[in-house]
């Protein structure tokens, strides 16, 4: 096989994996995680220099964009329940995490330099993962 035409990537271990880093962008995939369940997620996360793409592969996901204050305590919580197939542009600076069912596979597209260096966390607490967990069993009956 001429390898130096192609390269091919996967991964189907848990958790999140680069898959292709090329000059300034990465692919990665993000399977099943348990600290994903909506009942342990602890942070949000925005990166400051660049959106990020979601897409769904198989499973299910929903992504929970959070509307902050300016103390960057979370006043509000989007969620978009994901439909295979389509992209999900989080734009640059918007805080947000996601869940997965146990067959979850979500591909992602960000900067080959996002790290935790340009992406802060807001830490939550119960009350916000509480909202979480009514979010997850209203859009996951």
């Amino acid at each position: 096989m001429n390898t130096h035409l192609l390269e091919m990537s996967e991964y189907d271990e848990v958790g999140y994996s680069p898959l292709i880093d090329f000059q300034s962008w990465r692919v990665a995939i993000l399977n099943y995680i348990d600290e994903l369940e909506a009942d342990r997620i602890d942070n949000f996360q925005c990166h400051n220099e660049t959106d990020e793409v979601f897409v769904l592969l198989s499973g299910k996901c929903i992504l929970f964009c959070a509307e902050v204050d300016d103390n960057n305590n979370i006043i509000n919580i989007a969620t978009w329940d994901m439909e295979p197939n389509k992209a999900y542009n989080i734009k640059r600076g918007v805080y947000h995490t996601h869940t997965l069912s146990e067959e979850g596979k979500v591909l992602i597209v960000e900067n080959s330099d996002t790290s935790d260096c340009n992406s802060p966390k807001i830490i939550i607490d119960d009350t916000i993962r509480d909202r979480l967990v009514k979010l997850t069993a209203g859009l996951w009956v």
